[in-house]
């Protein structure tokens, strides 16, 4: 049998985030779930709670992305957009 990219979803206290997906995308999503509550013989009460799995899954294997943030300090991720100087 193939693994899943995802496996159990661990509980977290969430940030709340408003989006809007394609009716496709949703479709998926509801698929995606029904087959990990198969795998991992726990249900996934709503298909949303996929998506911040999937995104860090995304992210974490992602070579360039991890290596543009490793060449980033730390400081540097943190820093806020630089008000123009009107002197």
């Amino acid at each position: 049998m193939v693994k899943l990219k995802l496996g159990v979803i661990d509980d977290d206290k969430p940030v709340k985030v408003s989006i809007e997906l394609p009716a496709s995308v949703h479709r998926d999503l509801v698929a995606y779930s029904q087959v990990l509550a198969r795998e991992t013989g726990r249900p996934i009460g709503d298909p949303v709670k996929l998506i911040s799995p999937m995104i860090e899954r995304f992210m974490a294997t992602d070579r360039v992305f991890a290596k543009a943030r490793r060449a980033v300090t730390p400081s540097q991720r943190q820093i806020a957009p630089k008000e123009p100087d009107h002197s």
